[in-house]
């Protein structure tokens, strides 16, 4: 056991000495600081997660186990500022993250750094989402279900009213916020935009009867842009913007609500995006569609 304790610890110093090395060269090779900060995200995560574990523990044994995803995005929050120099500011005048409970949030999804968004903003009493089936896996599920994650169930892939079912339930009985990317995935684009949106998070906002809280974050390529490989320290701002009731809304009125928030939020992204840089910034082309998915689960298509 001390064989290898000894060994994890060489691992760690070598680890963290590299690290230390490429942000010394990162002053005269860019891409040093890019694989430095790729370095220091990983002992940030890991330190969060760590942390998560043990504060979830904790939190759930005095009954406080829906503010342990709160409690963990804070401490990666502070990790990655100390670790890279970067962080989001968050500009939520009406402190509409803190009174607006419960709620769907739903965001922009860039890159991989939007963990960090999340560190930033993530309000108290809210957790994400994630599958059903990932209850059971091991370390991931058992943080999930720790912290009192909402899973979605998805056995009927096609079905999002269904998928919603239990989610929506325990919205509204425990009072529980989740956070939701309706992009389904990160765009990695260079230039403020957004890919169409699937309506999971909006079936489950009309369900619960719970208003949808859109946050959005300017186009940070400035910060982080990996086909240059680009990672450089910094403040990215976002905008936490007035929530959408839903409460007399049907199913039917499901693709609206998602079309005119994705606008919504663009508009905001742009507009966010050009205060950033000093600059206008023109909008995108227009979308092929109405930005929003047909269907929702492995076979969704994009409206025409």
């Amino acid at each position: 056991m001390s064989a290898l304790l000894n060994y994890l610890g060489i691992l760690t110093a070598a680890y963290i000495a590299l690290t230390l090395v490429l942000f010394m060269l990162s002053t005269r090779i860019p891409a040093a600081g890019f694989f430095a900060r790729l370095l220091a995200s990983y002992i940030a995560l890991i330190i969060a997660s760590t942390y998560g574990v043990i504060v979830s523990t904790l939190l759930r044994i005095f009954g406080y186990g829906r503010i342990s995803q709160w409690a963990t995005a804070r401490c990666f929050k502070y990790a990655m500022w100390y670790g890279t120099g970067i962080t989001f500011t968050v500009e939520d005048p009406n402190d509409w993250l803190n009174t607006t409970r419960p709620a769907v949030f739903i965001g922009n999804h860039q890159t991989e750094l939007d963990v960090l968004m999340l560190g930033c903003i993530f309000p108290k009493y809210c957790s994400v989402t994630a599958k059903k089936s990932l209850k059971s896996t091991p370390l991931l599920g058992w943080f999930m279900t720790l912290s009192k994650s909402v899973f979605i169930d998805r056995s009927n892939s096609n079905d999002a009213r269904a998928a919603m079912a239990g989610a929506a339930h325990e919205i509204t009985t425990e009072k529980q916020s989740v956070y939701m990317f309706p992009e389904g995935t990160r765009s990695y684009s260079k230039e403020p935009m957004l890919l169409p949106f699937k309506k999971g998070a909006f079936h489950l906002a009309v369900q619960a009867g719970v208003p949808i809280v859109p946050v959005v974050a300017a186009n940070y390529s400035d910060v982080l842009y990996v086909k240059s490989w680009r990672f450089r320290s910094g403040s990215i701002p976002c905008k936490v913007l007035k929530p959408i009731e839903t409460k007399n809304l049907k199913p039917s009125d499901v693709d609206d609500l998602a079309r005119d928030t994705r606008e919504l939020m663009l508009r905001e992204i742009i507009a966010l995006t050009s205060r950033a840089r000093g600059h206008p910034v023109a909008m995108p082309a227009t979308d092929p569609g109405d930005g929003v998915v047909k269907a929702s689960g492995a076979e969704a298509t994009i409206s025409r």
